[in-house]
């Protein structure tokens, strides 16, 4: 990333698709080609992990930190491999088209996978499939059978289980689990087409110099495989239920902090372990995207514990986490990889000071960059420096135009400073995507939405809140224009990051 370039941040769920929900099928193959059209070098999108809680669908909460989400695998192209029968993709309900309608996708989208399944064990067993399983054994055989057990026992969260299958590596030995020998080989089945479609999406990608961004949030859900099979590596109580939770501190936003609630780590168990499950969870993302953003990097310097059963994040506590073993290691392991910091929030001097010292490509928010005088703060974009990702916006802000109808008027005024008083109807988004685009940082990244100049109903995510329209939005198919890609293109190139 030491080029001048520019990407597009759009989730796979926001992808345009007739079965309810973006997936890794022909509308994310047309998106890569809008993206090579309008001269894009980065496509980045949020964590591929299944999510812990199915509604609301938080891609930052998981079930596992290497699965797939089944979610995101294509009836389509399930269909082109003989899977699925143009009849069984034919009967759909009537999904919405500018939203996720989660409630209707998931019981649809899992019936059209149990068809597939059916067909697929009636074949005779693929080379590919079985290395698939030989190779990622390390975390398949733990993720399947702790995905059959969650779906046995139902709501019970695993810690309530009974001891034998609390215990993964006495689960294993218990006749109940012959008895799901079809339910753990389903899972081994979805994950294989999941990889299977993204490796393929992946590959078209880069033939075309498109790049692929992803996302490693920091923690995992408690009702996951990792935490059910590796709890020596989270601070656990005897009966394995979470000692303290993660979130983040009070802060000018939030009185009351934010209050996460997964596990935290015990860095010292995992040093003792040579952070072999970080680095295998690192190894993975980077085989799966050519630059990966490590989510909330705060808390790989020292990250805020909260005692289970509190019900703010007030109080709690900083923690610190052996940084420069950690990462001096990391470094040893990786030494060509591509990494980006999420260094947003409570940002110390000593945090900021380890990022440069380190060589992260931290990041910028130009939205930020208004809310106070320009001089004192990092997000304005003319104090942006090389190293750094730019963007107009995260799945964590509201979009340009919401933002703006929202703002305050002190705010308004700094804007203007910058873009010039005089901006044309319906123009805005462009100046500021065009301010972004000229910032000295090697790498811009403009969110979808604010491409398209939408408001904020197009938001993502609003943080700290569970809301049911958080992760809903979707693009639509007569949305990604000609127009659209000539526009982008052009002002791409007049900043000098167009692909070459």
């Amino acid at each position: 990333m030491n080029k001048r370039a520019n990407g597009v941040l759009l989730h796979i769920t926001s992808l345009p698709s007739e079965y309810g929900v973006g997936d890794l099928g022909p509308a994310a193959y047309e998106f890569a080609d809008f993206l090579f059209r309008s001269g894009q070098s980065y496509w980045q999108v949020l964590p591929l992990n299944p999510p812990a809680i199915e509604i609301p669908h938080s891609p930052y909460n998981c079930i596992s930190a290497f699965a797939g989400n089944w979610v995101l695998i294509s009836p389509q192209l399930l269909k082109e491999d003989g899977l699925l029968t143009a009849k069984e993709l034919a009967d759909k309900p009537c999904f919405p088209d500018k939203r996720v309608d989660f409630h209707s996708v998931i019981p649809y989208k899992r019936k059209l996978l149990n068809k597939a399944y059916r067909r697929f064990k009636s074949r005779p067993i693929e080379q590919d499939y079985e290395r698939f399983c030989r190779e990622n054994s390390f975390w398949l055989e733990d993720f399947a059978l702790f995905s059959a057990l969650r779906r046995h026992f139902g709501s019970v969260l695993w810690y309530d289980w009974s001891a034998q299958f609390r215990d993964s590596s006495k689960a294993a030995e218990q006749s109940l689990v012959s008895r799901l020998s079809d339910d753990i080989n389903r899972e081994k089945f979805l994950q294989y087409e999941f990889f299977r479609q993204w490796y393929s999406l992946k590959r078209y990608c880069n033939e075309r110099g498109v790049k692929i961004i992803g996302d490693i949030a920091i923690y995992v859900s408690c009702d996951s495989a990792d935490v059910w099979s590796k709890p020596r590596f989270f601070k656990l109580t005897k009966s394995r239920k979470p000692q303290v939770v993660s979130g983040v501190p009070p802060d000018y936003f939030n009185k009351a902090g934010q209050l996460w609630g997964n596990p935290v780590y015990d860095w010292p168990a995992l040093k003792k372990a040579d952070y072999s499950w970080w680095f295998e969870r690192i190894g993975h993302n980077l085989k799966l995207f050519d630059v990966v953003r490590l989510d909330h990097f705060r808390g790989f310097v020292a990250y805020w514990e909260v005692q289970a059963g509190h019900k703010t994040a007030a109080k709690g506590r900083w923690i610190r986490a052996p940084k420069d073993d950690f990462f001096a290691r990391l470094f040893k392991k990786f030494p060509d990889s591509a990494i980006i910091v999420e260094d947003l929030g409570h940002i110390t001097p000593a945090v900021r000071a380890f990022v440069d010292k380190s060589g992260f490509a931290g990041m910028r928010i130009v939205l930020y960059g208004f809310d106070t005088d320009k001089k004192r703060n990092v997000h304005y974009p003319g104090t942006h420096i090389k190293n750094c990702v730019a963007y107009s916006g995260t799945h964590d802000n509201n979009t340009i135009q919401g933002w703006y109808e929202s703002t305050s008027e002190d705010q308004k005024a700094r804007l203007f400073e910058c873009i010039g008083p005089k901006v044309p109807t319906g123009q805005l988004h462009w100046k500021l995507i065009n301010v972004t685009m000229k910032s000295a940082a090697n790498l811009t990244i403009i969110a979808m939405q604010d491409i398209l100049g939408l408001g904020a109903k197009a938001r993502m995510n609003l943080p700290g809140s569970f809301s049911e329209s958080n992760w809903v939005w979707k693009l639509r198919k007569e949305q990604v224009t000609k127009a659209i890609a000539g526009k982008l293109n052009k002002t791409t190139k007049a900043n000098a990051r167009a692909r070459l």
